[in-house]
């Protein structure tokens, strides 16, 4: 009887449970919506098929997506959205499960775009190089990073914890993050750097796509030894015994690298430049017994999935809390475990969409905005934070998570606000550096 009772308990918090995620289920329907609408099908047969697949409507409407993808990510994070059903005692998953270890995926996409315009204008534009750094890097990402710089300066001003003055100082020079979501520009310029010192001083291209990979590769090492914080200045061991007192630059996600989110799916963008290349072969080879190597494409990235998976369980990032040391062959290991992951997940896109792909008002309307809701998003993420926790930092589950839902409508609207203010706030720097035109002198007469 005791055991019946007990299996009957069982099944009545499993139905509780899974009749609680309203929101995660509102979310997913929202998402399949998305997908369909505006979807465009080539149909079933080998001869049909989407010739424009990667065009930039697709890509930025791709971008769109991964954009919202992100937002999601972040907001499953919040510990309220993980541990919803604690309060309970029953240690289920939280809201939004799916997207909490989904983020570098997402970022994946953006760096495998990047990395396919990078190739294509070069390929069809014949002066891309000249001007690249001002047009391409300074213009697209340095100045927009430091007016984020700003952005956060009076957040922090107004709403954030108090910094030393050298803390403010590394930060208004970006040495530092203003803004913890900040990483991927830097890591963009980084890249770019490396794309036009070596393209445009190396004549042969195998060289070129050679030495990005190492620099990739390089990037993810350097992680790898640096870990999550600055574990080499004291002796062995010295952050198990609290990080409370250290020197503000010793603590978490200060210096650069300080993450595997700086360097895991930054390999993707490697994969954009190769498929860009390549991208006629890549597609006739698909096209041929098309659905039989898209079944294999799934039971790779599942595959892929599962050993990323084996990866940070067996071995993992934050090793530093193992009383080992740093352990930098564990993070090394769970790196290049993960890589594969982050490639595929892009490889399996252009895939699906050489058959099937979507453009609506959405997605075009994120794709348009995606770096600057990526570079808001964080305001916009500890603003309603209220609305998750208590009085003494315990996460809130209200009745069918109604607080969880406000919450993330509320962090998607301001998300947006935000984006929009901050675009139009780097239009008009942008504006500051626009090159005059020049005069020109006829016949004593300036035109």
């Amino acid at each position: 009887m005791l055991k019946l009772y007990k299996g009957f308990a069982r099944q009545r918090v499993f139905l509780y449970n899974n009749n609680m995620y309203y929101l995660s289920y509102s979310v997913y329907a929202i998402i399949i919506l998305l997908l369909i609408w505006g979807g465009k099908f080539a149909g079933f047969k080998n001869t049909q098929f989407h010739e424009n697949s990667s065009s930039l409507d697709v890509m930025k409407s791709l971008r769109g997506f991964a954009a919202i993808g992100v937002i999601l990510h972040h907001i499953s994070q919040e510990d309220a959205f993980q541990y919803a059903n604690m309060t309970k005692g029953w240690g289920a998953p939280g809201e939004l499960s799916i997207f909490v270890n989904a983020g570098y995926l997402f970022v994946s996409i953006f760096f495998f775009c990047s990395g396919y315009g990078l190739i294509k204008s070069l390929d069809s534009k014949p002066d891309y190089l000249n001007g690249f750094m001002k047009k391409r890097v300074v213009k697209t990402l340095v100045i927009p990073f430091y007016v984020n710089v700003l952005f956060y300066a009076v957040y922090h001003l107004i709403a954030g914890p108090k910094m030393p003055v050298a803390h403010w100082i590394t930060n208004f020079l970006g040495l530092t993050l203003m803004n913890d979501y900040a990483w991927y520009p830097i890591v963009a310029v980084l890249l770019y750097i490396a794309f036009y010192i070596f393209f445009k001083n190396i004549k042969n291209q195998k060289v070129c796509f050679l030495l990005m990979a190492i620099v990739i590769f390089l990037m993810g090492v350097f992680f790898c030894f640096n870990g999550h914080f600055a574990w080499w200045a004291g002796p062995k061991n010295w952050w198990l015994n609290g990080m409370d007192n250290a020197p503000w630059w010793k603590q978490q996600r200060i210096i650069w690298f300080f993450g595997e989110w700086w360097v895991n799916s930054a390999p993707a963008m490697l994969a954009g430049m190769i498929f860009a290349r390549k991208e006629e072969k890549i597609r006739e080879w698909f096209k041929k017994l098309y659905w039989l190597k898209l079944l294999g494409a799934i039971i790779l990235m599942l595959a892929l999935s599962v050993l990323s998976g084996i990866g940070q369980m067996k071995f993992g990032y934050w090793t530093e809390w193992s009383g080992n040391g740093p352990d930098i062959l564990k993070k090394f290991i769970t790196y290049c475990l993960q890589v594969p992951e982050a490639v595929m997940i892009t490889i399996l896109f252009f895939i699906i969409m050489l058959k099937y792909y979507a453009i609506n008002p959405v997605s075009r309307f994120f794709g348009n905005i995606s770096l600057e809701t990526y570079m808001m998003n964080l305001i916009a993420i500890e603003s309603f934070r209220f609305l998750l926790y208590g009085k003494y930092g315990q996460p809130l589950s209200k009745p069918c998570h109604w607080n969880l839902a406000v919450y993330a409508a509320a962090v998607f609207a301001a998300t947006i606000i935000l984006a929009l203010i901050y675009k139009a706030a780097n239009k008009g720097v942008l504006k500051l550096f626009k090159d005059k035109p020049k005069e020109v002198t006829l016949q004593n007469e300036t035109v």
